[in-house]
């Protein structure tokens, strides 16, 4: 395989996991004082949903690139403007509700894009073969 389409297939992979775990970082807010130990591993096997679904897919695009592509980019496309509505009506903050946007959705976008391109790319290349 070449430089370029090894390195199209590693760099979706490598930031979607980079993306699952800063979303997983979010999840450390279910540790408040007052909760015994039970309550807070609860609450925060709860917040980490997300991040498992996410896997979840991310093991669907490791094996068929282009509907885990597609996946990606629909979950980035459809939850940006939920993510900035949700976000806009607490803070009413246009810009940082627009960079909220850009550091949690628009990665999964790139990633979609990506395992597209990705599969694009293996396959015109196995077609010259």
């Amino acid at each position: 395989m070449k430089t370029s389409i090894k390195a199209l297939h590693w760099t979706p992979r490598i930031i979607c996991i980079l993306a699952i775990l800063l979303l997983s970082l979010f999840a450390a807010d279910s540790f408040a004082p007052g909760l015994t130990i039970w309550q807070q591993l609860g609450a925060f096997l709860i917040h980490l949903i997300p991040s498992f679904i996410l896997l979840a897919f991310l093991i669907v695009a490791w094996k068929w690139e282009f509907i885990g592509g597609i996946i990606f980019t629909v979950i980035g496309v459809v939850m940006s403007p939920v993510l900035f509505w949700f976000n806009y009506n607490k803070n009413h903050s246009i810009l940082w509700s627009s960079i909220i946007i850009l550091i949690i959705t628009i990665p999964f976008v790139i990633v979609g894009v990506l395992f597209i391109l990705s599969y694009n790319k293996k396959k015109k290349f196995s077609a010259t073969i």
